[in-house]
């Protein structure tokens, strides 16, 4: 079976003449002249007045995959995994105190990553909506250097990464 393009005329047993608008993996969105947009399904029975070649917008799972994760990397606040650097994999943060008689605080490395990333993914999604705001350009930009100096303020956790894309990056020096 030939799927026919975006602009083919076809005349349908039920909803009579109609014109192809949009093709999916298993139906024809046709609008008829007399019922309006109708989805049928591909192998439906009808008459093909006039068929229109290549002009079916095809997109490939891959690329709708691509798509989805941008828009969701964008404009939510779901992390990626983010790895550790191998050497404190399972490694204990220890926070002593001065004062020798107080019992120190230890906090498993791992948890304590997790919520040093999660801190750099929100920033990210603060810096991404603040770009895509209605503030003027000046607001946007003084936000922006305000971002770069709380990403510098993180920096001393990079040597947490274990990949340099993962780490925080602050104002450079020029």
């Amino acid at each position: 079976m030939k799927l026919l393009g975006i602009g083919s005329r076809i005349n349908h047993v039920e909803f009579g003449k109609g014109v192809v608008t949009n093709v999916t993996s298993q139906h024809y969105w046709i609008t008829f002249i007399e019922n309006g947009l109708e989805t049928i399904d591909l192998d439906s029975d009808f008459e093909v007045i006039e068929a229109a070649q290549d002009e079916v917008d095809t997109v490939s799972f891959y690329d709708v995959e691509t798509s989805l994760v941008k828009i969701l990397k964008k404009w939510s606040d779901a992390s990626e995994v983010v790895p550790i650097a191998d050497k404190y994999k399972g490694g204990t943060l220890i926070l002593q105190p001065a004062d020798d008689n107080l019992k120190p605080y230890e906090l498993p490395i791992d948890k304590f990553f997790h919520k040093i990333t999660m801190v750099r993914d929100r920033l990210r999604v603060m810096e991404q909506r603040i770009n895509s705001s209605d503030l003027d350009a000046q607001q946007k930009i003084d936000l922006q250097q305000y971002l770069t100096r709380i990403y510098g303020s993180l920096t001393s956790f990079n040597v947490l990464f274990k990949s340099d894309t993962h780490k925080f990056v602050g104002q450079r020096s020029k």
